[in-house]
């Protein structure tokens, strides 16, 4: 039976990981294009962002078809995506990296907030940029962008593949942010790079702590010899993890 829903358990452990650490576990599996470019948070938060994927694409607007008149039409793909979107999903806009115009602003953002949405990716921008920095929702986004996205964006397609910040969407891949950026792991894979990813977190600590006492990384990072394995297992059990 294909998976279709990220597992609560994984999606507690993805909150503890950062995406460097994410982005390791996934080379070793082959991927290696699964950090989107040029988007970063238009304001730090505290815990990272996890969610699915609900996707929205962008093609470059034409001025017959893309007037201010479209958005009286309640099934435009923008408005209809806003009120669509899934609860504890991630809404993920192709913008074909233009941040010229802007994919979405603070009234779009407030409700997804408010529909429960887990963050919102664009590799364009935003406006309203300091409204949605205070929001209580991760957002991140190549640069502020002041006009409308009809001047340069036209909302063309919901929930299917996309490109964004030159790496592949699918609807339901996992999004990971933190205050770096944004990782994209298949949905079939992130349970075990959820666990790996924390396995490698408790090490990494580890080794921060002892690189703090003065240790050399030669044998300690990566672990190659017997000192240092015994080292962590003594470590993990003194501090229980």
């Amino acid at each position: 039976m294909t998976k279709t829903e990220l597992a609560a358990a994984t999606r507690e452990t993805l909150m503890g990981v950062s995406t460097a650490t994410l982005c390791t576990a996934l080379f070793k599996r082959g991927l290696h294009n699964q950090f989107i470019q040029d988007v970063r948070p238009v304001a730090a938060k505290k815990n990272n962002m996890v969610g699915q994927a609900y996707t929205l694409r962008y093609i470059p607007a034409r001025e017959d078809l893309n007037p201010i008149s479209v958005f009286q039409d309640p099934k435009h793909p923008q408005r209809a995506g806003v009120e669509e979107c899934p609860p504890g999903h991630v809404m993920v806009m192709d913008s074909r990296k233009d941040p010229r115009a802007a994919s979405a602003g603070g009234i779009l953002v407030a409700r997804l907030m408010q529909r429960g949405a887990a963050g919102v990716v664009t590799d364009g921008g935003f406006r309203d940029s300091p409204e949605i920095a205070a929001l209580d929702i991760p957002c991140y986004h190549n640069r502020p962008s002041a006009p409308t996205n009809l001047t340069r964006h036209q909302a063309i397609e919901l929930n299917g593949p996309i490109g964004c910040g030159d790496v592949a969407v699918f609807p339901g891949d996992v999004l990971v942010g933190d205050a770096e950026g944004v990782v994209v792991i298949p949905l079939h894979m992130a349970d075990e790079i959820a666990k790996e990813a924390q396995e490698m977190t408790v090490y990494e600590d580890f080794v921060t702590e002892k690189v703090m006492e003065g240790r050399a990384i030669i044998g300690l990072y990566p672990a190659t010899t017997e000192e240092t394995k015994a080292d962590f297992a003594a470590w993990r059990e003194k501090t229980g993890r």
